[in-house]
């Protein structure tokens, strides 16, 4: 297919194999319309506030067609998760976003449902990570030095800080941005921001482990974005399973300021 219309600035693979695609919605129009004349009617829109084309489709694998949906907020550089059911909640964004849940089902004629503001603090940049218990923890963020989770029960129905988060930001760079989150073994959550990982017991908001700070030093996260992926696991049987994180890629220290200073035409 040589155009979906959008572009996918987030993508999730949803368990009926079609893949959802989402962009911001305050750059202007995309190259898809919305189905049945409708349009999104949004006053707090930075850029077109009747806007009657997509932002979001739904990519069909099995017959390579692509379907529009509406998505109300704008989600640039929100954050998301799939649920055991295979739902995608997807949290946060800019502007009017940056508080919101966003919820989508996978169906045939399924559109993205708003949540209102199911967030406490604003969240622009962070990680989601499903619980074992169903809900999801969302960390971090810009400016967001801690995590809550969603949905609310009434003994979460808090941000928790996180100290780690302000320790890893640098000044002007930030580099602690969609902090890798994986759920390790031991029910504690791996969370490695800019150049260092602690393990974190979310329950109870404590450290239980500081690691050391990788050889270098150089940043792995937004904005000198690098990847990072939980290996499968080994030894499965054994009395105690290791797991093992693998990151990847980053940017020299400093590299974000000094791109903001230098134009460089590459013809």
């Amino acid at each position: 297919m040589s155009n979906i219309g959008i572009s996918a600035m987030h993508m999730q693979l949803l368990n009926n194999d079609r893949v959802v695609m989402y962009d911001r919605t305050d750059f202007g129009a995309s190259n898809i319309s919305l189905p049945n004349g409708k349009c999104r009617n949004n006053p707090n829109d930075l850029a077109l506030k009747v806007d009657c084309t997509a932002h979001s489709v739904e990519y069909d694998v099995s017959t390579n067609s692509i379907r529009p949906l509406m998505v109300q907020t704008d989600v640039w550089c929100s954050s998301g998760s799939a649920t055991s059911d295979g739902t995608l909640v997807q949290t946060g964004g800019f502007n009017d976003g940056k508080h919101m849940v966003r919820v989508f089902r996978p169906c045939s004629t399924c559109d993205w449902q708003e949540m209102g503001a199911g967030l406490i603090q604003s969240r622009w940049y962070s990680t989601n990570h499903i619980l074992p218990d169903g809900r999801q923890i969302t960390i971090g963020g810009r400016d967001a030095f801690n995590y809550e989770f969603y949905p609310k029960i009434a003994s979460t129905n808090n941000v928790f800080s996180l100290p780690f988060l302000q320790q890893t930001n640098n000044p002007r760079e930030e580099n602690n941005l969609y902090p890798f989150v994986f759920l390790n073994v031991d029910g504690n959550l791996f969370i490695f921001a800019n150049d260092r990982a602690i393990l974190l017991d979310y329950m109870t908001n404590t450290v239980v482990k500081t690691y050391p700070q990788i050889p270098g030093g150089d940043p792995r996260n937004y904005p000198s974005t690098g990847s990072a992926v939980l290996l499968p696991l080994k030894n499965l049987r054994a009395e105690t399973v290791q797991a093992e994180v693998l990151v990847c890629g980053g940017a020299p220290r400093g590299s974000y300021p000094r791109a903001a200073k230098v134009t460089l035409w590459v013809h």
